[in-house]
């Protein structure tokens, strides 16, 4: 909660930061790229979550940071775009005994990279300011180190899935902006990377939750 409510007040402070009389400048149509930090939370979810071992850490956390580019078109009152970002994550956990298994064995679990694309349509609340829901898919990569007891093996889980999300995008003037933003992902499909080689596809269920703050530029 605390990770949450600073993720909060910086995005609240990102979005206070122009006066209103930038408003006639502002404009939310052309191509723009943003800096992208928050807070990312990975978790197992509905149905591999495991109440009976209360050892089993079922989610790790950290500071989320990138990089977004997009494009939009403004329509007068509402605006639609599409979207691209590729972001990474400090969470991870750590393994220090046999009896926390955790399905992928002995060893340190983190999150890799995150590649997204997808579509966002909004209106706008005020001349500045633009509430807009988004939507699209979602690669995201969990590094895995193995140990057992002699040796070391390193691979890659990488994800399939979707993204939806909603947040607020306030325009500084005509060439900067600021967002914050709230996003779940969920992730269904996976394959192993060992060594270069991939494995076949499987089932999984993972739940991904985001709170972040943009700071970015409008050409």
């Amino acid at each position: 909660m605390k990770k949450t409510a600073i993720a909060l007040a910086t995005g609240t402070a990102f979005l206070g930061l122009a006066a209103p009389a930038m408003a006639q400048d502002a404009t939310f149509t052309g191509p723009r790229v943003e800096a992208i930090v928050g807070y990312d939370i990975s978790k197992a979810g509905s149905d591999a979550d495991n109440d009976i071992n209360d050892q089993d850490d079922q989610s790790i956390d950290g500071l989320l940071y990138g990089v977004g580019v997009g494009y939009d078109v403004d329509l007068g009152g509402a605006v639609v775009g599409v979207e691209g970002e590729y972001t990474d994550s400090t969470a991870k956990t750590e393994f220090s005994d046999g009896t926390d298994f955790e399905g992928f064995g002995l060893g340190r679990v983190d999150t890799g990279r995150d590649l997204y694309i997808g579509a966002r349509v909004g209106a706008k609340v005020r001349p500045d300011l633009l509430a807009y829901v988004k939507g699209g898919y979602t690669n995201a990569r969990y590094n895995v180190l193995s140990r057992d007891g002699e040796s070391e093996i390193r691979e890659n889980i990488d994800t399939d899935g979707y993204r939806l999300g909603a947040g607020l995008e306030y325009a500084l003037n005509q060439n900067t902006f600021t967002k914050i933003e709230y996003r779940y992902s969920n992730y269904g499909e996976a394959e192993i990377d060992f060594d270069g080689v991939d494995s076949n596809r499987y089932d999984i269920d993972t739940d991904r939750h985001q709170i972040v703050a943009s700071a970015g530029i409008r050409f």
